[in-house]
């Protein structure tokens, strides 16, 4: 089994500059979806993230008026864009690195209105032949710079 990816409690450094963070944060989005369906495809792989990666949220902000903001991703996220196609190798390349989480949205989120239709739609293909809408990745910064190479911001 994979040992889980995630920050320890002494190294998150919420003082430090997001690329001092031993970890990097990328979502990468399927770049042909409309505005509308490419954030939706962003944030659900993101929520899935931020419950599978221990540590990347920073704690609570709190406002002169003592409202409370919960925690953004202290180490930061790039959202950047790619073909379809690529989405899938990049998907496929997190999945087979060491020490790297990785969160992927098909495009059968998108397309269904229940979640056990999702599941049965996933469930009736191979994984190398869903498309994806996005695909999120966690892990040690030269690896995840490996996987999705020079990719532009969304």
């Amino acid at each position: 089994m994979t040992a889980a990816v995630g920050f320890q409690p002494d190294e998150v450094d919420t003082s430090s500059p997001t690329r001092s963070a031993r970890l990097k944060w990328v979502v990468v989005v399927d770049e042909s979806l409309p505005a509308g369906l490419a954030a939706n495809a962003a944030s659900c792989t993101a929520a899935a993230t931020a419950a599978g990666v221990g540590g990347l949220l920073g704690p609570d902000a709190v406002d002169a008026d003592g409202s409370t903001h919960p925690g953004l991703p202290w180490a930061g996220c790039s959202v950047l864009r790619a073909p379809a196609a690529q989405l899938a190798v990049i998907r496929a390349k997190a999945a087979a690195a060491d020490d790297v989480f990785v969160a992927d949205m098909p495009a059968a989120a998108q397309q269904t209105r229940v979640y056990d239709e999702y599941l049965a739609a996933v469930a009736e293909n191979e994984g190398d032949a869903l498309p994806y809408y996005a695909v999120s990745v966690v892990g040690p910064r030269n690896r995840v710079d490996r996987i999705v190479g020079r990719l532009a911001l969304l």
